[in-house]
């Protein structure tokens, strides 16, 4: 089990979903009842890799490897091959944590196709795992496409009356951001050859992802800067429509809205975290010429405190309480980024923390909209009033979860938010302005959060009960009260207690900053005039002295 363990917990939903093929469709307790407990037991497969991987917190590169490069299909270079850090194994913690209660959530909520709904969305927990573990480019991209179609179906299917709209606009923006990164691997693919072609005289040709970052950071030397943009904007719009960045962002409230509970939950807390991943992974340590380019930064910084601001000013003008969540998705996930992209390791923890953050507190949200949903049928703030009257236990864990999600000390929201905005406030220089200047600009975004939402709190929960249809809806039930106990149990243990998080990130972080710190700021972008080729990325990927001598003089004979 050691050995294989990252490989059964990326296919335990899958065995589920199988197994449910063979259900027949109008036993529906026996088909939520396997559903639920193969979720379950994708979480406490998962729990066993806890203590693994805390005893190899500190060791460098990747752990649980399985498989090797090329034994898939060797004929392309493709392999089956897994593999986790600190920053993908507390990404697919999230991942099986969440899958477990958004199909607990959705007992009561689905009555139609309901053997299809949860074959899909076993399905879809599987893909979500996938794009964490693997480290091949043609097996991530199998399991980044394999997400689509099952949330499409869930949307476009079990969701509200403008259904269809959400979901092939949803799946247009992200088969456009798919499309955009393909090309870009297939270039990092045919580089990868002829790079090592002039470095050994035989080309290799290989998805691996580990040796694609020795060759990657080349590409910005090898062919200059503008053909090194290029490839990093198409992966950066890929992650960017995933995140989403604004202005990338207009399908997700639609696709928000419209998806059933469960669906928002999981798009909320795992799926925008594929985006800022893939920032994380591939972005910074394939581009870290293009990144450290002042103009570049600029804007990606830029970006993210637009997106702070403008996601907090919508969810403040909002009428509808999912749709005022989901923008409120747009604004937490501007700070992820913006601690990415300052590119200091207590930004960087901060943002993979407030990854973690966002979908513990935004998936709590949309459970208890979902709730609220399911008894009245309408999300419409206005329809409330006085709920904590009648559903005390209700208020009382959305009181919890609000000030998790606005940051207030002792929560889980603190921690992310106050390492990313100290994180990226330290930093001397990023794109030509100090750190306190981007720092001045994305704080406001923290004062919004708290002002949307104790504002829909205090409309919604605050008072007497002034409609009627309000007086008699029932309070939480066993079940919903445990989709959201370990909810509340992570919000605390991550406000009072996140060492241990911060010690799982800290070999992964430290290198990732290492790489970029060891790149020359690049010159002017100036077409005419020659570049230099930038630093190695990293001692620890670099490629041997002689391929890169072979790669240089094969640049001069050409």
């Amino acid at each position: 089990m050691y050995n294989h363990i990252l490989s059964i917990i990326l296919f335990t939903p899958l065995a589920g979903a199988i197994l449910l093929l063979f259900v027949p469709k109008d036993n529906k307790g026996a088909i939520r009842w396997i559903a639920n407990i193969f979720a379950l037991g994708g979480l406490l497969v998962s729990l066993p890799l806890v203590p693994w991987f805390w005893d190899k917190r500190f060791e460098s590169g990747f752990k649980f490897v399985e498989g090797a490069a090329n034994n898939w299909i060797p004929s392309i270079g493709a392999g089956y091959v897994l593999g986790i850090d600190g920053i993908s194994f507390l990404l697919i913690m999230l991942t099986t944590l969440l899958g477990w209660i958004s199909i607990l959530s959705s007992w009561t909520a689905i009555e139609n196709r309901v053997k299809e709904y949860y074959i899909w969305f076993l399905v879809l927990q599987t893909g979500m795992l996938g794009v964490f573990m693997a480290l091949d480019f043609f097996l991530f991209f199998v399991f980044w496409e394999a997400m689509l179609v099952p949330m499409y179906l869930l949307i476009g299917i079990w969701g509200g009356p403008r259904k269809l709209y959400a979901a092939i606009k949803f799946f247009l923006y992200t088969l456009a951001g798919s499309v955009l990164m393909l090309l870009g691997i297939l270039f990092l693919y045919f580089h990868h050859h002829t790079y090592t072609a002039a470095a050994t005289g035989v080309g290799e040709y290989t998805f691996s992802i580990e040796k694609l970052y020795q060759t990657a950071p080349h590409i910005y030397s090898d062919y200059g800067p503008y053909a090194a943009t290029l490839l990093f904007l198409s992966f950066f719009f890929a992650f960017a429509i995933k995140v989403p960045m604004f202005p990338f962002h207009t399908w997700l409230p639609d696709a928000h809205v419209e998806a059933p509970t469960a669906g928002s939950v999981i798009l909320a807390g795992v799926l925008l975290k594929m985006g800022t991943y893939g920032f994380i992974r591939f972005s910074l340590p394939f581009f870290p010429g293009v990144l450290l380019h002042g103009r570049v930064r600029f804007w990606v910084m830029t970006l993210s405190v637009i997106a702070i601001i403008y996601g907090a000013l919508v969810s403040l003008m909002q009428k509808d309480m999912k749709k005022l969540v989901a923008y409120s998705s747009v604004s937490h996930l501007g700070f992820c980024t913006l601690g990415i992209f300052a590119l200091s390791p207590l930004g960087l923890s901060g943002s993979v923390i407030q990854q973690i953050n966002h979908g513990i507190s935004t998936g709590a949200l949309f459970l208890i909209v979902g709730i609220l949903y399911e008894r009245r049928h309408t999300r419409e703030i206005a329809e409330y009033g006085g709920i904590s009257n009648v559903m005390p236990v209700y208020a009382t864990i959305t009181m919890i979860m609000f000030l998790s999600s606005m940051g207030l000390p002792l929560l889980n929201g603190f921690i992310g938010e106050y390492s990313i905005l100290w994180g990226t406030f330290m930093q001397k220089d990023i794109a030509g302005h100090p750190g306190w200047f981007w720092t001045a600009w994305a704080v406001p975004g923290v004062v919004l959060a708290a002002a949307y939402l104790l504002w829909l709190y205090q409309r919604v929960f605050f008072g007497t009960v002034t409609n009627p249809k309000n007086e008699k809806l029932h309070d939480l039930t066993p079940r919903e009260i445990a989709t959201f106990v370990p909810l509340l149990i992570m919000a605390f243990w991550i406000g009072l207690y996140p060492k241990p998080f911060f010690q799982i990130l800290e070999q992964p972080v430290n290198h990732l900053v290492a790489t970029m710190q060891e790149q020359q700021e690049p010159p002017a972008v100036n077409a005419s005039a020659p570049t230099a080729a930038p630093v190695a990325v990293s001692r620890a990927i670099s490629p041997p002295a002689p391929i890169r001598k072979a790669a240089a003089s094969t640049k001069g004979k050409n």
